[in-house]
């Protein structure tokens, strides 16, 4: 198995050894091969919000940088982890920048059956909603995402300190572990399936071929489908399913 991490920070400190932690834990538990990608080592530009490849296709982005480079480490890992510094209450500037350049697979989800997790490193306050938001992030993409941690890093940094910093690693290690080791498709709650089945429906609907989304979701049998992955749902989440179908529909024939 192999996990990818990706760290906003462009230094070697706290982050980076955060994640470095959690590598090594990982090894203790099972033969793991590892990379961590310091975003700051790659050349990503701004997105200039031109919709190209959500409309078209990734491949027609008018940004010539190492975005391509970077998904594909993401498609070739087991498991995924997003770590940012919390820089003044949100994720560093790196980050969201590498999340805009991805930011297609919130249209076109791919990673479905990868372990994620996230790491958020402060020195006081504000690091759990950034949490929360790469874990958002995660389930978007496709990810089974193990809830991420926040770890405070004040300098100096106290015996104390370094002591609760390994105790949430060690526990977050192990958790996910666990989710590394399953490979399995989860079973989207009603917020997933809602989202699922309002944004296929309006698709079918309100576009055609000439859409890239259109034509990813008909290759795969999306049009169709439960969910985005074989899944069994429960009679309350078939009607459920049936229901956002059906008010997709409405809102679009009203346009």
């Amino acid at each position: 198995m192999k996990v990818v991490a990706f760290i906003g920070s462009a230094r070697k400190k706290h982050t980076y050894n955060a994640v470095k932690q959690l590598m090594n834990n990982l090894q203790s538990f099972d033969a793991i091969e590892y990379e961590i990608v310091q975003l700051s080592n790659y050349r990503l530009e701004v997105c200039k919000g031109c919709k190209t490849c959500i409309n078209k296709g990734e491949e027609f982005c008018p940004l010539n940088d190492d975005r391509d480079i970077l998904i594909e480490k993401m498609i070739n890992s087991d498991g995924i982890i997003f770590a940012s510094p919390n820089y003044f209450f949100q994720i560093s500037g790196l980050m969201k920048i590498f999340l805009d350049r991805i930011a297609f697979f919130g249209h076109r989800p791919l990673f479905f059956g990868k372990a994620f997790t996230s790491l958020v490193v402060q020195g006081v306050y504000g690091g759990k909603k950034l949490v929360k938001y790469l874990d958002f992030i995660g389930k978007v993409l496709g990810c089974n995402v193990t809830k991420g941690c926040c770890l405070n890093s004040l300098e100096p940094m106290t015996e104390k300190g370094q002591n609760k910093i390994n105790k949430i690693l060690n526990k977050q290690s192990k958790k996910f572990y666990s989710n590394l080791i399953k490979k399995e498709y989860t079973t989207p709650s009603l917020l997933q399936l809602t989202m699922f089945r309002i944004t296929r429906t309006s698709m079918k609907l309100a576009q055609n071929e000439t859409f890239r989304d259109y034509e990813y979701y008909k290759k795969n049998g999306w049009f169709e489908s439960n969910y985005y992955h074989p899944v069994q749902l429960g009679p309350f989440k078939k009607t459920m399913g049936k229901l956002f179908d059906k008010i997709a529909a409405s809102v679009v024939h009203k346009r």
